[in-house]
């Protein structure tokens, strides 16, 4: 450990692996160091024995669920939009070589006390009884307008400025009812709350857009997400393998005693008498609590179940399910994430549901009963809040570059925008996919 690297990376989740991998590819020397004895962090998946570790100390494994190799629980509830960033960053380092990954059965959203699955097409929203006759033309107008934009020919714009109009004028002009805009906005564009209806309606088409484009992205998709097998702490693991293919270093069970400074510049990482130089630094918050500022607080609820949801159809082996805030007479979204046996994250006849949202409240767990009261009957429940965290700095001036906390989202295309976003601070240029 005592020599000089490019790059030094401080803990295994799912942003900097990526972040490693992608350096070393292309030539620079990283040495990456987590202080647990696995990887993934905060967006590892655990077994058993490490979940009730974790969560419940005092207490051991119950022996009814069986064998640990059988339960890869995830610690962060997140699905991969089939044509978004992440997939795009996967097949551009080619790292889908080392990860198997399975579609998520359905997209639902709910509405009064029933949900609905979520139409994807012209012709899901015709026969979507999420709506009335009428509104199913006007949803059925609305995505054929969204999907014939072409920036070029004015006469597909029907009169719409997407960089001027916010998304409130997009949606009066096809006379979308307010639950209409809901759904969309929430189960579509997935936005957390209804900021974005005050905002240019570019990003609200994009965002739509890419749901679209990513339940036809691969043959037989059933919903636009994807998940990869024996859960979501693969792809830090595939980005890891990345790494040390092209000559990364990894330490787990790495104790960090200091970020060494000289000047107000970073120049190495100091593990107990020994210290690792480099001239940057790479990390999450918790490597770096006096960097970082709390801007909220996400709760979440691990729960194992022995049955699908109820009221989604029955074959379904998993489920993506999102309660819009106004439904839940809440300022954020709560979602719903279920996986099951399927995905060889569980024993057989097992499946397992993670509840989350924005926390509002001093009763945090309270926020999550419209979600939990979905699942029907609860086998087992880890309830645990976290910090969101951003950093304060850039790092340009002290060459420390620190990821933002995992937040709500129920997918990874905001962990993407991270990235990229470190990814320019520490080599000074754009990451450039390779889109097949």
């Amino acid at each position: 450990m005592d020599e000089e690297y490019d790059v030094i990376v401080l803990g295994t989740g799912l942003t900097e692996c990526i972040l490693s991998g992608l350096l070393s590819v292309e030539g620079k020397k990283v040495l990456h160091m987590d202080r647990n004895d696995y990887y993934g962090g905060e967006s590892a998946s655990l077994d058993l024995t490490r979940l009730y570790r974790k969560f419940r100390p005092e207490e051991s494994k119950p022996d009814e669920y069986g064998r640990d190799r059988d339960w890869n629980v995830d610690l962060i509830p997140k699905f991969m939009m089939a044509n978004g960033e992440l997939v795009k960053i996967l097949i551009h380092t080619d790292v889908t070589r080392y990860i198997e990954f399975k579609d998520i059965s359905g997209s639902y959203v709910a509405s009064g006390e029933k949900i609905y699955k979520v139409p994807a097409s012209e012709q899901d929203a015709l026969t979507s009884s999420l709506m009335g006759m009428f509104e199913k033309r006007r949803l059925k107008n609305f995505l054929e307008f969204l999907q014939k934009w072409n920036d070029e020919d004015p006469s597909t714009h029907q009169g719409i400025d997407l960089d001027k109009n916010n998304m409130s004028a997009v949606y009066d002009k096809f006379r979308l009812e307010t639950g209409t805009r809901e759904f969309v906005g929430h189960a579509m564009a997935l936005y957390l709350d209804d900021s974005y209806l005050d905002l240019p309606a570019r990003e609200t088409y994009e965002r739509i857009i890419l749901y679209i484009t990513s339940v036809t992205r691969f043959a037989n998709l059933k919903s636009p997400y994807i998940y990869p097998m024996y859960g979501l702490g693969e792809l830090p693991q595939g980005f890891a393998r990345l790494s040390a293919i092209y000559g990364g270093t990894y330490m787990l069970n790495k104790q960090i005693d200091e970020i060494v400074y000289e000047n107000g510049k970073v120049v190495g990482v100091r593990s107990e008498n020994e210290t690792a130089k480099a001239k940057q630094v790479i990390g999450d918050p918790s490597y770096f609590p006096t960097k970082v500022r709390k801007v909220g607080e996400v709760v979440r609820a691990i729960c194992i179940l022995t049955h699908p949801i109820p009221n989604t159809d029955s074959n379904m082996h998993s489920v993506q399910l999102i309660i819009p805030q106004n439904q839940a007479k809440r300022k954020h979204d709560i979602y719903v994430a279920c996986v099951s046996s399927t995905h060889f994250v569980c024993a057989q006849n097992y499946y397992l549901a993670i509840v989350s949202t924005i926390v509002e409240t001093d009763n945090p767990e309270a926020e999550l009963q419209l979600g939990l009261k979905l699942l029907g009957p609860i086998k087992e429940k880890f309830v645990y809040k976290s910090d969101l965290q951003e950093p304060i700095e850039d790092g340009t001036e002290d060459g420390v570059y620190i990821s933002r906390s995992y937040d709500a989202t129920s997918h990874f295309e905001s962990v993407c925008a991270d990235v990229k976003d470190i990814y320019k601070r520490v080599t000074g240029k754009d990451l450039v996919l390779f889109n097949p």
